[in-house]
């Protein structure tokens, strides 16, 4: 479910803000949201099927580890004639999980997911608040179908 859109964001900025509902199916839900969304963008494939795989780890994470509720924010923006797609997860837990897991994981299913957003992101990182973490990723992108993404490049943040 879409809770804000903000057409009026500033510097070109579009921002899509959704709830993530903590159960099983979230992630499959939030992915066909923002695969609609990456397609309204007219964004490459390859950047496209990036971001939908970081949105997806990010996702994953906050509804296997964090506390509910959470939400997912994703911007495109332009900075230093850049452009750039933010990620962003933010829920109610904290930076690390302070319980162990109540199952066994196993390595061969598990423990990938943040590699996995740190190599497809030109920027990555958290941030702690006094109410919550987000972990957050920027990819770096080109508009179009002519699958030339440019991956890893620094993006500056804007302000």
């Amino acid at each position: 479910m879409i809770t804000a859109q903000l057409d009026a964001a500033p510097h070109g900025e579009v921002e899509h803000a959704f709830s993530l509902p903590h159960a099983p199916g979230a992630v499959a839900s939030i992915r066909r949201r923002i695969r609609a969304v990456l397609a309204d963008w007219n964004l490459a494939a390859d950047t496209a099927d990036d971001v939908l795989l970081v949105v997806s780890e990010l996702v994953t994470n906050a509804i296997v580890h964090a506390l509910p509720p959470a939400t997912l924010l994703l911007s495109r923006r332009q900075a230093d004639s850049r452009e750039a797609v933010r990620v962003e997860v933010t829920d109610k837990g904290p930076a690390t999980p302070t319980q162990p897991f109540l199952c066994p994981v196993d390595p061969d299913e598990h423990g990938r997911g943040l590699d996995i957003v740190t190599t497809l992101s030109a920027r990555c990182g958290v941030q702690v608040h006094s109410w919550g973490t987000s972990r957050w990723a920027e990819l770096g992108v080109t508009a179009g179908c002519d699958g030339d993404a440019r991956r890893r490049e620094p993006v500056t943040p804007a302000g």
